[in-house]
């Protein structure tokens, strides 16, 4: 956007006691190669029995179909999303709830954990199975510039299950989304992601996202500095992990109900605060 100041005045009126508008162009952020601290700011190891700590996180519930037509009901139940042996386990069933076949769990930190910047890790095993659709992201937490796409989406991982161990990493804004097919994606094929843990890592600058698997670099998405349709990454977000069934995406080429009970396995969830410059 160019932001113009002044009033508009005709040709022979431009001179010294009735200049010119002054045009400011906005610019593009530098990279000013920031870091991130060492010790957590944020974490969930896992490392106790039960329900989720409801300090760390709350849910989303219901089977509204989430913008997607998923097919699944999402609640708070420890049967949908429990933690032991040292590991959170959000776990897909074939069980009839609120007018839905499925149930699942949509796990979010909003009120509980919002970040402005950093880096996130997660690791974790991703189902197979077709019509899975494990997702591990983040969404606006006061939705300042409106309603999605405007104020964004950061997809740290996303699987579905027709298109085994292909890991997608995305980000979403007005001007760049999947709807309109201008969405920031990059993906990569881990040959062993359904059957293994891995490193899922976002850092999150004034300057780019860049995405990670097993700290290896695959997404990159820099701040062009047009404003917040380009770039709405200025404002807090929080941590979401979900299992959603079917859908738009994920049960484009169907759903095999033998898959059920079917499970994403997360080891742990740890922020680093980005140092500031």
């Amino acid at each position: 956007m160019t932001l113009i100041f002044g009033g508009f005045f005709s040709c022979s009126a431009q001179n010294k006691d009735n200049p010119a508008p002054v045009t400011v162009t906005p610019t593009a952020p530098q990279d000013k190669k920031w870091v991130f601290e060492s010790t957590p700011v944020w974490a969930d190891e896992f490392d106790y029995e039960g329900s989720p700590d409801s300090k760390k996180w709350g849910y989303d519930i219901g089977g509204n179909g989430w913008g997607n037509n998923e097919l699944e009901y999402y609640t708070n139940n420890i049967s949908n999303a429990r933690v032991s042996n040292g590991k959170l386990t959000i776990t897909a069933r074939k069980e009839s709830m609120g007018g839905k076949d499925y149930t699942s769990a949509r796990m979010v930190t909003k009120g509980k954990g919002d970040f402005l910047y950093g880096r996130f890790e997660i690791n974790a095993k991703i189902p197979g199975g077709l019509g899975t659709w494990p997702a591990i992201w983040m969404l606006p937490t006061d939705w300042e510039y409106g309603g999605w796409p405007n104020s964004g989406e950061i997809d740290i991982m996303e699987h579905v299950g027709y298109d085994p161990n292909v890991i997608h990493i995305s980000a979403h804004t007005l001007a760049y989304y999947f709807k309109i097919n201008t969405q920031k994606t990059s993906t990569r094929k881990i040959d062993n992601a359904i059957t293994d843990f891995h490193k899922y890592r976002l850092d999150w600058t004034p300057y780019a996202l860049r995405g990670y698997i097993d700290d290896q670099f695959i997404f990159e998405f820099v701040n062009e500095g047009k404003g917040y349709a380009v770039w709405p990454f200025d404002k807090k977000f929080h941590i979401l992990l979900n299992l959603a069934i079917g859908g738009d995406w994920g049960g484009a080429k169907g759903l095999d109900p033998s898959i059920f009970p079917v499970a994403m396995e997360v080891d742990y969830v740890r922020v680093y605060k980005m140092i500031e410059k």
